[in-house]
């Protein structure tokens, strides 16, 4: 898909939404500081408030990747990483740092070997040709659970993502 035909799409999902129907994700980036970016998502919206700081809005339902790393004088104090569903108004969800209303956490992994092990999975599912914000939420929610448990998680197929799609399809 273009790049064109991508932003048309985008815009088209979110037609009808309002800045408030949409969940906020604010992105800082002070070199060797904070650093917020987003991985994997689509948001519909960016507003940039100045050189360090941008706001990503996300139309509900959408999933996305969110990474955040902080340090200080004496090293990394933060790295985080959260794949989130952004929720509709009203809809329950948690509260995380940067983002509001917050979001249905699928998946949160803390500590720089643990980020970087997930950022590698995610290489792996993009490899195979499957974009990672189309992945089924409950393979994040296995992710999460089996890095929990010190396990290693299932890998994510094209053979599951094509089964996620037709359940999604059919509303099961």
């Amino acid at each position: 898909m273009t790049g064109l035909a991508a932003a048309s799409t985008r815009a088209g999902r979110a037609a009808g939404l309002t800045l408030d129907d949409l969940t906020q994700v604010e992105l800082v980036w002070i070199e060797k500081q904070v650093e917020h970016w987003i991985r994997f998502g689509r948001e519909v919206r960016e507003k940039v408030l100045d050189r360090r700081r941008r706001i990503l809005f996300f139309p509900p339902g959408s999933v996305f990747a969110l990474v955040r790393w902080a340090a200080n004088e004496h090293g990394t104090v933060l790295s985080r990483l959260d794949i989130l569903r952004a929720v509709g108004a009203g809809e329950v969800c948690q509260t995380i740092p940067t983002v509001t209303p917050g979001g249905d956490i699928l998946l949160r992994v803390d500590a720089w070997p643990t980020v970087k092990r997930m950022l590698q999975l995610i290489d792996a599912i993009e490899a195979i040709g499957i974009d990672s914000a189309e992945v089924s939420p409950d393979h994040w929610r296995h992710v999460h659970n089996r890095l929990a448990a010190g396990e290693t998680p299932r890998a994510y197929s094209m053979q599951r993502h094509r089964a996620f799609l037709l359940r999604r399809e059919i509303g099961a």
